[in-house]
């Protein structure tokens, strides 16, 4: 029976392994730039996200409770439907993983949770005002991520045109370290959410009070939490070669710009409760920060690639999870 005990257990398992997989290919975009510019080793680099993705998950639970609750109506689907958006995404982002593209995992569970329920309890299950979040954290992502850190580089530029090279990059080391931290605790406070939201809506599913029960108790934030940390540390180094050596070349005040203007749009919009894409969003400033040199130091084949695993994630893992909710018995 899939309301049984057992497979409330199952289920967890399998969000926890929707956890881990955000660890490998989201949590990386927090530190991929302060490796690639040497300023911190992958180790430190690694730790310092780990811990401050925690932090960042214990300072709210707006994202959660949108994922939880404002995609689908709680009170009509089943404990199969989170099953089945989990292990959508594990399949997924563990296949996109695999070839080094960093998908998002924000926009792939709610894809999944869409379509695992609508198998489950047919279209009238989705709810608009959790999907005009989604849309919007997707604007606001692409355009915020790739506007403010070309800005923000500009100013740069302009402010520092008169120090040498090797000047400006002490200057902007201990800098770029702070905006690396920013950015952990940034992912943290929106895509350390997104499991943990899963979590606590499976907990008001199985309790049989759906939405009425909703809650977020601190011993999930933490599951969810250091399950992503641990994930980070074993699998995260294709996604930061990818994101932080492949798009473009990077210096540490260029780094500096993409993760501070990547950090405040990712924080601005989770105290909002809107669940923006931090693949997205980091991704574009990344590519903000090349075009300011000009066009052609985006390496935009690479670029392209990313972009099209970001569009594929909506209806492939959709599909997926309409596909395994229906299978489920």
């Amino acid at each position: 029976m899939t309301d049984s005990f057992a497979f409330l257990v199952v289920t967890f398992i399998l969000i926890l392994g929707f956890e881990a997989v955000n660890g490998w290919t989201d949590a990386p975009n927090a530190v991929a730039t302060v490796v690639s510019t040497r300023v911190l080793t992958p180790m430190v680099a690694v730790g310092m996200a780990a811990v401050l993705n925690l932090a960042g998950a214990l300072s709210g639970t707006a994202v959660a409770t949108t994922i939880g609750k404002g995609i689908v109506d709680v009170d009509v689907i089943t404990l199969e439907t989170a099953a089945a958006a989990a292990l959508a995404v594990i399949i997924w982002s563990s296949t996109a993983w695999y070839f080094g593209l960093p998908t998002s995992e924000s926009h792939g569970i709610v894809s999944a949770i869409a379509g695992a329920a609508v198998a489950t309890a047919g279209t009238d299950v989705l709810l608009w005002d959790g999907w005009r979040k989604v849309f919007t954290g997707l604007g606001v992502a692409v355009g915020a991520g790739f506007t403010g850190a070309f800005l923000l580089m500009i100013l740069v530029l302009w402010l520092f045109q008169r120090f040498r090279p090797s000047m400006v990059r002490r200057i902007f080391a201990p800098s770029q370290i702070a905006s690396s931290a920013f950015m952990a605790w940034s992912h943290g406070t929106a895509d350390g959410q997104k499991a943990i939201g899963v979590m606590a809506m499976t907990l008001a599913i199985w309790s049989g009070k759906g939405s009425e029960g909703f809650e977020v108790p601190l011993w999930v934030i933490l599951l969810g939490a250091t399950t992503m940390a641990v994930s980070t540390a074993l699998g995260g180094w294709r996604i930061i070669r990818t994101l932080g050596m492949r798009v473009t070349h990077l210096e540490t005040h260029q780094g500096f710009c993409a993760e501070a203007a990547a950090a405040v749009t990712i924080t601005v919009t989770a105290r909002m409760g809107i669940p923006v894409s931090t693949t997205h969003t980091i991704g574009s400033a990344i590519m903000g920060v090349g075009a300011t040199r000009r066009l052609s130091a985006v390496r935009w084949g690479v670029a392209y690639n990313i972009i099209g695993a970001w569009i594929l994630t909506f209806p492939v893992c959709f599909g997926l999870g309409w596909v395994i909710a229906w299978l489920i018995p």
